[in-house]
């Protein structure tokens, strides 16, 4: 048994998930009644969903009480990039739009979620969230609220004197850390009963009944993760930015996109970054916080489904309206959930601007979800990549101008 453990452990995380995609699919064309096997997908999802906030709550708060105070300059430009790449992203939704304009039938029954009313609103929420009982927050995923208060204790620790309370916080990150490498393991599992439920709920009808307008929303989506994100490193780096792209995409954006969820995939980031041979003081906070305000693909699909209902609704969009929505879109994707589905609520918000009113609004929404299985997935595979590609960007940078020796993809230079 520990010589097939040791196999297991051995084969590259990649092929084993690949392989369990190929199983997944073929089980869910073959038998798709067999239930029990999308158990493992919601138990793997589960399991991440449920270590992530203790992991991001204890490694933030280990992370700032041992931190060496020189990391301040990473996190001004990697919340830069975030925020840059974000804006651009939807920038790019726009002009796909403007260039294949899609209309969609809006006759759909309406959504029966209360999306937020305004960017207002959706700015209140975040203060909201962000106070939050710490305890509650925990519990719920807010990682608003987790980031917050993991912030405030880990500064609160640095004024401890007590060396050893530090060092409890920083073993038990290292436990909870194991735990989540354990869980890891098991992907190629969980990515079976994904896909499996996947393709045995919807088959291959997804393609063809909204195709045009997956089209343009994984278009710019790949738009962005290839072109545009890489030009962003490019020009903070000067090099080439692909190694970086495609191993963030191959180790992070894989897992991302069957979990659907930038929050659950934090633990997989995580790791990531600990290959790449990133600072954990500035990974363990980066990376939370990208995972709430590194929103490509949710600013990407607020923008284009926006569109598409001005489309159908016969309005002329102009290009001063459609600056105003990339900045509305780019807020309001900051906003958004780091779970599945977490940006299509925001798409009334968005609509609001040509004053479509909610019920129709809502129809898109509706849409949305429909097409969500391949839309979400992408969008999800999109943002979680960007979160370590600019978190290694933002530290690459840094230490490239304090004049350290570069460690580009892990590998001293």
């Amino acid at each position: 048994m520990k010589n097939i453990v040791k196999k297991w452990n051995e084969t590259s995380l990649i092929l084993r998930i690949l392989g369990g995609l190929i199983i997944g699919a073929v089980l869910g064309l073959v038998c798709p009644n067999a239930a029990a096997i999308a158990v493992l997908g919601n138990v793997f999802v589960g399991a991440l969903k449920a270590i992530a906030p203790i992991l991001v709550f204890v490694l933030v708060m280990s992370a700032l009480s041992n931190a060496s105070g020189n990391i301040g300059g990473r996190f001004r430009t990697v919340i830069m990039l975030y925020i840059l790449s974000t804006f651009l992203a939807a920038v790019v939704a726009v002009a796909g739009s403007f260039l294949f304009p899609v209309t969609v039938q809006l006759n759909v029954a309406a959504a029966e979620s209360t999306p937020p009313g305004s960017i207002g609103e959706v700015l209140t929420n975040l203060i909201t969230n962000m106070v939050s009982n710490p305890v509650a927050s925990l519990a719920n995923g807010n990682y608003i609220g987790i980031l917050f208060w993991a912030i405030i204790l880990g500064i609160g620790l640095r004024k401890c004197t007590s060396e050893y309370t530090k060092k409890v916080f920083e073993e038990l990150a290292d436990v909870i850390s194991q735990a989540v490498r354990w869980i890891i393991s098991l992907a190629p599992f969980g990515i079976l009963g994904l896909v499996f439920s996947a393709v045995s709920e919807s088959g291959l009808a997804i393609f063809t009944t909204y195709g045009k307008l997956l089209l343009v929303l994984v278009g710019c989506m790949l738009a962005v993760a290839l072109i545009v994100d890489p030009l962003i490193v490019f020009l903070y780096l000067r090099r080439n930015p692909y190694p970086l792209v495609f191993k963030c995409l191959r180790e992070s954006g894989i897992t991302a996109f069957f979990t659907r969820s930038s929050a659950a995939n934090i633990p997989v980031n995580m790791n990531l970054c600990e290959d790449l041979g990133l600072d954990r003081d500035f990974y363990s906070v980066s990376i939370p916080l990208g995972a709430t305000i590194n929103m490509d693909g949710a600013a990407i699909t607020i923008t284009v489904m926006t569109l598409a209902a001005a489309f159908s609704l016969g309005m002329q969009v102009d290009v001063p309206s459609a600056i105003l929505l990339s900045l509305l879109a780019t807020v309001g994707a900051c906003g958004a959930s780091g779970v599945a589905g977490g940006s299509l609520l925001l798409i009334p918000m968005a609509c609001s601007l040509f004053s479509i009113n909610s019920d129709i609004a809502m129809q898109v929404v509706t849409i949305g979800f429909i097409i969500g299985v391949i839309q979400d997935s992408v969008e999800t595979a999109l943002n979680s990549s960007g979160d370590v590609m600019f978190a290694a960007t933002a530290e690459y940078h840094d230490r490239a101008k304090r004049g350290e020796k570069m460690r580009y993809l892990g590998r001293d230079e």
